[in-house]
This record gives structure tokens, C-alpha cells and sequence, in this order.
């Protein structure tokens, strides 16, 4: 509330501006983000107040958004109600999860030809408030799958620049990596490397829920079945027990386009495998050697060719 006060003129009359908008509390999907980690920790965001209206008809200044960003492929979901706000699958895509308070109005505002002296004005509303929940499921073009110790991470640092952490023994991945592989000027994929899974996945055993749910978005499954189990387990067991275990998650994704490997074929036992899975299953088998580089080749060819066959996630 204000009152023009200037010399000589007695009669100013009311001069009290709008008070600014809050702002909003945004959730933006970003390119070079790869992961939630970030975010990990920080559980209050609070967008900027408006500024209050001043004299002069001077209006507030609006409160600056508060932009969290996340990788595209995150779910946001109301944590109350359990809806899905917004599905952010592309680079730029953004949602609004907290509206900003409205800006109150001067006594300006309120004058009129019989008031024109008013004291009353209209206090700022208050900005929304909610809790949600971030949930990502990564977008690749190509998941590797398969047991732990399967060669996965080493596959796609030889196929891409990706740096996964790589060693020998079982669960060295502990999260999903990704590559992109370039095939050559024009065409390109992305590569997810997807920690090992084993029996009971489907049911959350050894964090499966957590790696599942982003072979969901995946065109092409590349699915590597190691020679020599450290378990000393049989492959083709350990190739239909991973299968059983993605039917169980997502029926759906038993009818995904699957192109199975043999890795590490540089091991003696490794011809024994291929034979044994090569009469087993219906679909070719091949084998490859991330150390040598046999067969890298026509893998990357018959990936680029299955993915052409398939429409985008």
C-alpha cells in the first residue's frame, strides 16, 4: 500500500504496485546428465520468492525457477497420489511440479471513482508444495545382458569410448553405463551396459528390479553368455535362466530382438559352448573376443541390421 507524496501536488493519490510472481520448482531433462547420483542427498528444492510491489507503481520483481536436472529417460512421479507426472524421454523436456505463489496486488489496483484513496491490497498466495519421486530408466539403442562376469563392460569399452569399471570377478558393475558406438559417419547407437543378473531378478534379488527396468527401453538385447562361468555353471543354463528371468519382469521383453554371443572366445571351452547353445536355440549364435577383437566386427553389423528392423523405443 502507497500514496503519491511529491511537492505540489496535493492530491497523489494511490501508487502501490503489484507485488512479483514466485517461482516455479522445474524438473528438466538434460543431454550430458547420466545418472541420478547427483540429486542423491539433496531432498529440498525451493524456488526463489517474488519481490514485494513498491511505490511508484513499481512492480515486484518475479522469483527465479529452480531447475533440477536429470537424465533424459527419468520418471517423475507424485510420491503422494503415486501418479506419473511426466515421462522426460527427451533431451529439453521439463515439468512444473511446483507452482509458484501468485503476486498480490497494489492498492492501485483497488481505486475507484467513489474509493479513491484505498487502503486495501491483496497479500501475495502461497507457492505449491509437493513431494515426488525420480526414477530412471536409461534410453539406449542396445542393452548387454547376461551373468555377472560375462564381459559386458568389457565389450563396450572396446565398441565405445565408455569407461566402465572392469575386473575379475563377479558384480563389478554396480550401475548401467553408456556407450556410444560409432559405426561410421552416418550411423551410430547407444550402448547400455546392464549389471549382471541372476536367478530371482524379477522378484528384486540382487538389486534385479534396479537393473530391469532399464533393459525396458532398450531396441536390441545383446545377450553374452561366458564360457567359463566362475561358478563353474553350465551356459546354456545360465542363457535360459536369464531368459526365464526377463519373461517374469516384462513379457514383452522375451519378444525383444535378441542377438546371443559367445564371449571370450579365445578359451578353449569356448567352441564347446557355441556348439552346445548353436544346438539348442532356434536363433544364430556367434562368438566374439573383446581381447582380440574376433568377430567385433560382424557383430556391430548384425546390431546396425536388427536395429533397423525395429522402431524407435
Amino acid at each position: 500500500m502507497s500514496f503519491r507524496r511529491e511537492a505540489n501536488i496535493p492530491r497523489g493519490g494511490p501508487n502501490g504496485g503489484d507485488g512479483g510472481q514466485g517461482g516455479h520448482v522445474i524438473i528438466r531433462a538434460e543431454e550430458n546428465i547420466g545418472s541420478l547420483a547427483a540429486l542423491a542427498g539433496h531432498h529440498h528444492w525451493r524456488a526463489e520468492s517474488g519481490q514485494h510491489g513498491q511505490g511508484q507503481l513499481k512492480t515486484g520483481r518475479s522469483g527465479q525457477d529452480a531447475v533440477i536436472s536429470v537424465p533424459p529417460g527419468t520418471l517423475v512421479r507424485d510420491a503422494g497420489r503415486g501418479h506419473l507426472l511426466r515421462d522426460l524421454v527427451d533431451c529439453d523436456q521439463q515439468v512444473v511440479v511446483a507452482q509458484g505463489g501468485k503476486g498480490g496486488l497494489g492498492n492501485k489496483r483497488f481505486a475507484t471513482s467513489t474509493n479513491r484513496a484505498p487502503r486495501e491490497f491483496e497479500r501475495g498466495g502461497i507457492g505449491e508444495v509437493r513431494e515426488v519421486m525420480l526414477e530412471l530408466k536409461l534410453i539406449a539403442d542396445v542393452g548387454l545382458i547376461g551373468k555377472p562376469n560375462a564381459g559386458k563392460s568389457t565389450l563396450l569399452s572396446r565398441l565405445s569410448k565408455a569407461n566402465p569399471e572392469i575386473a575379475n570377478y563377479p558384480f563389478t558393475t554396480k550401475y548401467p553405463n553408456l556407450g556410444l558406438v560409432q559405426v561410421d559417419l552416418d550411423n551410430r547407437f547407444v550402448m547400455a551396459d546392464i549389471p549382471g543378473l541372476i536367478e530371482g531378478a524379477h522378484q528384486g534379488v540382487g538389486l534385479g528390479h534396479e537393473f530391469l527396468r532399464h533393459v525396458e527401453r532398450t531396441r536390441v538385447l545383446i545377450h553374452l553368455v561366458e564360457p567359463e562361468p566362475m561358478d563353474q555353471t553350465d551356459p546354456l543354463e545360465n542363457y535360459l535362466s536369464i531368459r526365464e528371468e526377463l519373461t517374469l519382469y516384462n513379457p514383452e521383453l522375451a519378444l525383444r530382438p535378441e542377438l546371443v554371443v559367445v564371449t571370450k572366445c579365445e578359451l578353449p571351452t569356448a567352441t564347446n559352448t557355441f556348439s552346445q547353445l548353436d544346438n539348442a536355440l532356434e536363433a544364430p549364435v556367434r562368438k566374439i573376443s573383446a581381447v582380440t577383437g574376433t568377430g567385433l566386427g560382424e557383430l556391430i553389423g548384425a546390431t546396425v541390421a536388427a536395429l533397423a528392423q525395429t522402431d524407435s523405443p
